[in-house]
């Protein structure tokens, strides 16, 4: 598998879905039931135990049933290796942005003249053929 495991796999999916993310977002407040998660979104009670069985699944929500009452919270660590991953491409695309700056100020005009661009044939002009 890739640098991220299946358990990261599972909880870029829970998240990739609005009404999961309101859920994990009403969850940052404390524990809620079912019921409650439900009160502010335009589905079922039924849908919305299908998404918090997809956040379960996915290790970023915790549930425990005392009598009819299904009670969620949020599992933070679950984010953890998420995060990492983030950070590591957030990390790698601010380097890559940090040297394009770096190349267009070392090949900027010093005494403030105007730039000009290299000068490139338009798409559908002839290609000038090498003569050996």
């Amino acid at each position: 598998m890739h640098a991220h495991t299946a358990s990261s796999d599972q909880v870029f999916h829970a998240l990739g879905d609005g009404t999961r993310r309101a859920i994990v977002l009403q969850l940052g407040s404390g524990p809620a039931s079912v019921s409650e998660l439900a009160r502010p979104l335009p589905i079922s009670l039924a849908a919305v135990v299908q998404h918090v069985q997809v956040l379960e699944a996915s290790g970023l929500v915790a549930t425990h049933k005392q009598g009819r009452v299904r009670t969620c919270h949020l599992v933070p660590d679950a984010l953890l290796e998420a995060e990492r991953w983030l950070a590591q491409r957030r990390a790698l695309w601010e380097g890559r942005l940090d040297r394009l700056e770096a190349l267009v100020h070392a090949r900027s005009p010093v005494d403030g003249a105007r730039a000009t661009a290299p000068s490139i044939a338009p798409i559908d002009a002839p290609c000038e053929e090498e003569t050996p």
